[in-house]
């Protein structure tokens, strides 16, 4: 694994991260640096930043409502607002302290300010720091389905301070492992075979996270613009984002992103298995470990039909077919895979025998 992580990088900063942040913030001379956070982050992690960036100017922080809701072309209109409002110019800097959420809008509304100005991310979640922070995408959502406006843009720096995830509850470090998980599953069978002997997600915690780093990252900059291997990354998200969309439109049941895509990988691994010749073995060991980590909801002939249909709306359809990316073995996935809606169904009756 140590070749996988010595390949991470240099904007991926392990190391004395928020002295490299001053440096970067002090060697650019930035007009004004701007914080963003969410109600969570400000009050659980934005005193442990300030604490070591003592040294940082902040002009100002902030801070909106938590949850995937705020990831919305309305929230913004809203930072635009504030950051014309406290004289952002093009020379100012944002940093995006949070979650998913947060890396994703922050950067999309840092990108597209005045063109676009720099900014900074620093996940404060498991699935943030081997997921959404990693690579050059930013995006909101549009009603309800996922990142549907979005940019191509990289941060300056991307800041690891493992502390973060003494804030989390097991429910969002269960998320972030979902990611963790597809890592193993599409790129490198070694750190899939080493997942199936934890004991917990956090079991080598700072390893594995450098390890889907290093994973992820390469796969970016083999395909920055997601023509071919990158694709490969959305294993899971096919099913997982309409499951994702189902239950926000639910307003009684909620789930999270991790969650969602953890029941995505295990109906599209059903689908490798049933078309591309996917192993039985290796299907039914990743249902074991979805069901050690997972709670996995039992959905109905009608939550099925309202998942499939959701399908239409995926940003990665071609020619009004939907697109999935299967497992062939661990380790090698393959992209542009379309398949029938009665075996989509299948698949749901696999995933609710437990």
């Amino acid at each position: 694994m140590n070749n996988l992580i010595n390949s991470i990088p240099k904007h991926y900063i392990f190391d004395n991260p928020y002295q490299k942040l001053t440096d970067l913030v002090m060697n650019n001379n930035y007009s004004k640096v701007f914080l963003l956070v969410d109600d969570m982050t400000e009050k659980y992690c934005s005193p442990i930043f300030l604490h070591n960036t003592s040294a940082i100017n902040i002009a100002d922080i902030i801070s909106i409502r938590s949850g995937e809701q705020s990831k919305s072309i309305e929230n913004s209109e809203f930072l635009w607002e504030k950051l014309a409002e406290k004289g952002a110019d093009r020379q100012s800097l944002l940093i995006n302290l949070g979650g998913g959420m947060i890396t994703d809008l922050g950067g999309f509304v840092a990108s597209t300010y005045k063109r676009g100005i720099d900014f900074v991310n620093i996940p404060t979640t498991l699935l943030a720091m081997v997921d959404a922070s990693i690579g050059n995408k930013t995006g909101v959502n549009l009603n309800h389905l996922k990142n549907q406006i979005g940019t191509l843009s990289p941060a300056r720096l991307v800041i690891y301070d493992f502390d973060f995830l003494q804030t989390l509850s097991k429910k969002e470090l269960r998320s972030g492992f979902a990611e963790v998980i597809k890592h193993g599953l599409i790129a490198n069978k070694a750190y899939w075979n080493k997942l199936l002997t934890f004991v917990d997600i956090l079991d080598d915690q700072e390893e594995m996270i450098k390890v889907s780093v290093a994973i992820k990252s390469k796969i970016v900059e083999l395909d920055p613009a997601e023509q071919n291997i990158r694709k490969h990354l959305n294993f899971g998200h096919t099913l997982g984002h309409a499951i994702e969309s189902f239950f926000y439109d639910n307003t009684d049941q909620k789930i999270l992103h991790g969650e969602a895509i953890a029941h995505g990988m295990l109906l599209e691994a059903y689908l490798s298995y049933k078309t591309i010749g996917f192993k039985e073995k290796e299907l039914l060991n990743l249902k074991e470990m979805i069901f050690k980590y997972f709670e996995i909801r039992a959905f109905t002939d009608a939550d099925q039909k309202e998942v499939i249909d959701l399908l239409k709306h995926d940003k990665k359809n071609h020619n009004g077919q939907v697109q999935f990316v299967f497992l062939s073995e661990i380790g090698k996935a393959k992209e542009g895979q379309v398949v029938d809606e009665s075996l989509i169904k299948d698949a749901f009756h696999f995933m609710n025998k437990s």
